[in-house]
C-alpha cells in the first residue's frame, strides 16, 4: 500500500472544512520569524498544508468525473470550490507577503528557490481581492462541460454507446458505417451547441472581467502572466504557428492524398480520416480495461524496471479509472495527489489503439509524479505543462520500442508505429489552431458567437481543415472547436502541447541514437519538478527549448525517415 508522507505540522486526522483550516492559516500568518532557519521551516509548514488541500481538491474532482450523475459528489466538489478556496485566497496572498517582506527573504539560497519566488512576486503582482468572487464563479460554471459532455450518448444500431465508444466506427472497414458514426457523434454534439456557445460566453465575459480587475487590456495578456510564462511570449506562439504551417502542414497534405488513392476516393470526407488504408481492420492491442493495464505495467517494465514498478503500485492502490461509460467525464488526465505521492489515471477506453497512446501518455505523467514526491516544497512539484507534456509525449515515442506488448504480429506492431509517428504530426497543426483561435477569442471579448465560429473557420482552413473535404457539413465544421474540453475548462493550456511535442521528437531522437543514455537524461529532466527554469529542464534532457521554423523542420524530417523505415 501506498502511505501518505508524516505529517509535522497540520494534524494527522486534520478534517478538511474552512472551520479547521483558518487557525492553521492565522497561525502562518502570525507566527513570528527570527532567523533564515526559521523561514525555512515556516515554508516547510505552509507547503504540508497546500498539499493536504491540493490532495482533498483532487478527491473530489476525480470523484466527481467519475460520475457526474451524483449531486453529492458535485456538491462535494462546489463546497470546495466555494466555501474553501475563497476563504483561502487571501490568506495567500497575505502569506505571499509575509515571505517577501522578511527580514531574511535575501539569505534563502537563491539558486534553489529562484524559480519558486519568482512565480511568488507575480503572484502578489496578479492578485485582486475583487477576483476572488469571479474566479470561484468560474471554477464552478467551467464544470458544467463535464456535466453536458458526460451526459452524450448515441445508438449505432440497437445499441447505445458514448461518443468515445462511438467513435470506434470511425475506423470501420465500411464507409456507410463509418459515416454513420461520424453523423451520429457529429448530431449529438451539435444538438448541444447553443447550450455550449451560451455557457462559453458566460465564461468568456467572466475571464475578461478578471484580466480587467488585474490592469490588463485583455485575458490574453493576463494568463501568459498568470500561467508564468516566462520563458516565451505571444509573439514567439504566432511564429511556432507559422512554422507548423510552414513545415508540417505540407507532409500530412501529401500523406492525406495518399489515403485519397489507397482509399479510392474522389475526396475525403471526415469520417474517412481514421481507418486503416491496407484495408485492414482497425487495430486491437487490448480487450477490456483490466488487460490494458497489465500490458502498460508490462510496457514500462521492458523499457525500464523503475517506469513498471510504478504503474504496478498504481494498480494495487485502485488509482485507474480507464473504461468508458455513461456519465462519466471526457477525456483523459493524469490527477497527481500531493501528500500520497502518486497519482490517479483516468480515461475512458473503447479498447483501441487511442487508448493505448492515451495510457502511455498518462503513465509518463505518472511517472513524472512519482519521481518529483519528495522534492522538499510542494510547489517545487507544479511543473509548467511545457515541461509536465514533455514527461508525457516523450514518454508516447519511447515506448513505442516495447510495443510488442500490445502486437504479437510484426505488420501490426509495424502500423501501429507508423500511425503513432504520424499522429504525432497531426497534433501539432490541431494545438496551432486551437491555441490561435484562443488568441483570437480573448483578443476580440466582445465577438458574437457566429464571428467566433466565423473565425475558427478562418483559422482552421490554412492547417488543412483536418485535410478533409467538409461541403454540405459546414455546421459541423464552424462547431469543432466545442470538442476541445481545455477551451471551456483549461483556457490557453494547449499550446504547451505543440512546444512539448517538438521536445518530444527531440528525446525520441536522441534515444533512437542512446537510449540508455537519452533515459537517463529524461528521468533527470523529470527529477527536477520545478526548480530550474524551462530551458534548464529542456537541457538537462539533451534537448533545446525551441520552436523555429529551422528546428521544426529539423525534427520532422527525422520524423519523416522513421516513417519511411516502416
Amino acid at each position: 500500500m501506498i502511505h501518505k508522507k508524516t505529517r509535522t505540522y497540520i494534524p494527522a486526522d486534520l478534517e478538511i472544512k474552512w472551520e479547521t483550516l483558518e487557525p492553521l492559516y492565522k497561525d502562518l500568518v502570525e507566527r513570528p520569524i527570527n532567523s533564515v532557519e526559521e523561514l525555512e521551516h515556516w515554508m516547510l509548514d505552509r507547503s504540508e498544508l497546500e498539499a493536504a488541500l491540493e490532495e482533498d481538491f483532487a478527491w473530489r474532482y476525480i470523484r466527481m468525473t467519475c460520475d457526474t450523475n451524483n449531486e453529492q459528489l458535485l456538491a462535494d466538489f462546489q463546497y470546495f470550490a466555494t466555501d474553501i478556496e475563497p476563504k483561502a485566497a487571501p490568506y495567500s496572498n497575505e502569506l505571499n507577503k509575509k515571505l517577501v517582506a522578511s527580514e531574511f527573504f535575501d539569505k534563502l539560497d537563491g539558486d534553489k528557490y529562484f524559480v519558486y519566488l519568482r512565480g511568488v512576486k507575480r503572484s502578489l503582482e496578479l492578485f485582486r481581492e475583487e477576483n476572488i468572487p469571479i474566479q470561484t464563479e468560474i471554477q464552478v460554471e467551467q464544470q458544467k462541460y463535464q456535466s453536458i459532455s458526460g451526459a452524450m450518448s448515441v445508438h449505432i444500431g440497437d445499441n447505445e454507446y458514448t461518443l468515445e465508444q462511438a467513435a470506434v466506427f470511425l475506423k470501420d472497414t465500411d464507409r456507410n458505417k463509418r459515416q454513420e458514426a461520424w453523423e451520429n457523434i457529429t448530431g449529438r454534439r451539435l444538438q448541444e451547441k447553443e447550450k455550449l456557445d451560451d455557457l462559453f460566453d458566460h465564461l468568456r465575459v467572466l475571464r475578461h472581467k478578471v484580466a480587467l480587475n488585474a490592469g490588463f487590456e485583455n485575458y490574453r495578456d493576463y494568463m501568459f502572466q498568470a500561467m508564468g510564462r516566462f520563458d516565451y511570449t505571444p509573439q514567439d506562439c504566432y511564429a511556432f504557428h507559422e512554422a507548423i504551417e510552414l513545415e508540417i502542414v505540407p507532409i500530412l497534405r501529401e500523406h492525406a492524398e495518399q489515403r485519397e488513392q489507397a482509399l479510392g476516393l474522389d475526396s475525403l470526407r471526415p469520417w474517412d480520416m481514421e481507418v486503416n488504408t491496407s484495408g485492414k481492420p482497425a487495430l486491437k492491442p487490448f480487450n477490456n480495461g483490466a488487460e490494458l493495464i497489465e500490458k502498460s505495467i508490462q510496457c514500462f517494465r521492458n523499457i525500464n524496471s523503475y517506469l513498471g514498478e510504478r504503474l504496478e503500485i498504481m494498480k494495487d492502490n485502485n488509482l485507474f479509472d480507464v473504461e468508458s461509460r455513461k456519465g462519466k467525464a471526457p477525456g483523459g488526465y493524469n490527477y497527481p495527489l500531493s501528500e500520497t505521492g502518486a497519482p490517479f489515471i483516468f480515461m475512458n477506453s473503447a479498447n483501441t489503439f487511442r487508448d493505448l497512446t492515451t495510457m502511455v501518455h498518462e503513465g509518463g505523467h505518472a511517472v513524472h509524479t512519482f519521481l518529483t514526491a519528495d522534492l522538499e516544497l510542494n510547489d517545487f512539484k507544479h511543473c509548467p505543462s511545457e515541461v509536465a507534456e514533455l514527461a508525457s509525449m516523450s514518454m508516447e515515442l519511447i515506448s513505442m520500442d516495447k510495443w510488442d506488448v500490445f502486437f504479437d504480429n510484426e505488420e501490426d506492431l509495424k502500423r501501429a508505429k507508423r500511425d503513432q509517428l504520424i499522429d504525432v504530426l497531426k497534433t501539432l497543426p490541431w494545438v496551432a489552431v486551437v491555441d490561435q483561435f484562443q488568441h483570437w477569442i480573448y483578443t476580440n471579448p466582445d465577438h458574437l458567437a457566429s464571428e467566433r465560429a466565423e473565425a475558427w473557420l478562418k483559422i482552421y482552413e490554412p492547417f488543412g481543415a483536418g485535410f478533409a473535404d467538409w461541403s454540405g457539413l459546414e455546421e459541423a465544421e464552424r462547431n469543432l472547436w466545442q470538442k476541445q474540453l481545455h477551451i471551456f475548462e483549461i483556457p490557453f493550456y494547449y499550446i504547451e502541447y505543440g512546444f512539448a511535442q517538438l521536445g518530444a521528437i527531440a528525446v525520441y531522437k536522441n534515444y533512437k541514437e542512446n537510449p540508455e543514455k537519452a533515459l537517463e537524461q529524461y528521468l533527470a529532466a523529470l527529477k527536477l519538478g520545478y526548480t530550474k527554469t524551462i530551458k534548464e529542464i529542456y537541457e538537462t534532457a539533451g534537448i533545446q527549448f525551441d520552436f523555429s521554423a529551422g528546428y521544426v523542420a529539423e525534427l520532422a524530417a527525422f520524423i519523416k525517415e522513421e516513417i519511411a523505415k516502416l
